[in-house]
């Protein structure tokens, strides 16, 4: 049987582990439906990803966890129900989706440890910066999923973006998108290198927004804010800003002009900004980002 048979198999009514996707709803609160689901590693974007789904109501003894560090299945335990492992068993050959969730330069030795016991599973990496052909050859399947998420996805505000090999078939985007769906909004890309510029300008950017929070925190406070009241207006304004640009059919160009009257406020501040090249430094830093998940793909992908 090929790859992608034994995938949509896994879907299939007369499959004993995992019900029929055709079967499933597609609303986000099916979580309760769906097939058994294994995590290797428990970190943050795993619990992100964990909770919203729990939350949903996929039961805990639905998940397989393989957490190596006792404090971190202590965690898993208390915030949510499960029972995670310190090494993979044979539990995890009953998982229709494996989700990766480990530090990329411990990626390759996981895959060896684990890889044999979910040959035919569709296999999800939210590891940063590995390429999906390195893991298709570590896991020995072409069912591999590659997304890069950012850390809103930790109050179900993410942007994640999500590439998939040709050995995914349709019920495992749907799959990947039914769990991914309570971290915030997904995008397809159709070129795995695109994932480089969705880590630039998603994945790192909600440092970039954090840094300009801090920034505009710092100059209220020197215009004599108190401390709380300037970091309250800094992050409200990123909050609304972000909602009316959402909400808009304008461009934020447009949106920024509709606020900005010649010799005003607004005016003078985006003036020294352009004096400043604020827009060129900043679009420059960014490809230095792009840069640089490029190097770590290489890196990472070594082996």
């Amino acid at each position: 049987m090929g790859v992608e048979a034994t995938i949509e198999s896994r879907f299939r009514p007369d499959f004993p582990r995992s019900p029929s996707m055709s079967s499933l709803p597609t609303s986000p609160s099916s979580a309760a439906a769906l097939p058994p689901i294994a995590f290797i590693g428990g970190g943050n974007m795993a619990s992100a990803i964990l909770g919203g789904l729990i939350r949903q109501g996929l039961p805990p003894a639905a998940v397989e966890v393989v957490e190596p560090f006792e404090e971190a299945r202590a965690r898993l335990a208390r915030e949510f129900g499960v029972a995670a492992q310190s090494a993979a068993g044979p539990a995890l050959s009953r998982c229709a989706l494996v989700v990766w969730a480990v530090k990329p330069q411990s990626f390759a030795e996981a895959a060896a440890a684990v890889g044999a016991q979910a040959r035919d599973s569709l296999h999800l990496s939210v590891a940063a910066g590995i390429p999906s052909a390195s893991i298709a050859r570590w896991l020995g399947t072409e069912a591999v999923v590659r997304a890069m998420p950012n850390t809103p996805a930790l109050v179900g505000q993410g942007m994640t973006g999500l590439f998939a090999r040709a050995g995914v078939p349709a019920a495992g985007r749907d799959l990947v998108e039914r769990v991914l769906r309570p971290t915030g909004e997904l995008l397809w890309v159709d070129a795995e290198k695109a994932l480089d510029a969705v880590t630039a300008l998603s994945g790192s950017g909600p440092a970039y927004v954090f840094y300009f929070i801090e920034a505009m925190t710092e100059a209220g406070i020197e215009m004599g804010l108190p401390p709380e009241q300037a970091q309250r207006l800094a992050v409200g304004t990123f909050a609304g800003a972000s909602a009316l640009a959402r909400s808009s059919d304008e461009a934020p160009a447009l949106l920024r002009a509709r606020v900005t009257s010649k010799g005003g406020t607004t005016y003078a501040a985006l003036q020294s900004m352009e004096a400043a090249e604020v827009k060129v430094r900043f679009k420059t830093a960014i490809r230095a980002a792009e840069q640089r998940a490029m190097e770590l793909a290489a890196e990472f992908g070594r082996g």
